[in-house]
């Protein structure tokens, strides 16, 4: 289980379900380790800026997180999580290990739109 105040993706249908009623979806797919913490605690202090985007997490252990652990945009990643962005229920980036906030934002500015200040 990961301790985070993300939507928890617990199954493939789960998974599917997001995806398609979400135009915008970043998904953190990864373990309460080191490398991953830090990446859910930035989807969870912009959640709020970027409305239009669901931002989820996944179980990297769980067997269905298959339907991240195989796509082809993460054949060669070495690190987790891996933090894979969604575009009409398309990967549209996939990244892998820690990233910053100043990445993270610049990504779902990139392929989402910049957020909407309050």
């Amino acid at each position: 289980m990961l301790y985070t105040n993300l939507k928890h993706i617990e199954s493939a249908a789960d998974h599917a379900k997001i995806l398609s009623e979400n135009e915008n979806v970043m998904v953190v797919c990864g373990r309460m380790g080191p490398m991953c913490i830090p990446v859910y605690g930035i989807a969870e202090d912009i959640e709020e800026e970027y409305k239009h985007v669901k931002f989820c997490d996944m179980e990297f252990d769980n067997p269905e997180a298959s339907v991240i652990r195989n796509l082809p945009e993460v054949r060669g990643f070495m690190g987790i999580p891996f933090t894979i962005y969604y575009k009409n229920g398309k990967v549209v980036k996939a990244t892998s290990s820690i990233q910053t906030r100043q990445q993270v934002t610049s990504i779902l500015n990139e392929q989402f739109g910049v957020a909407v200040k309050a």
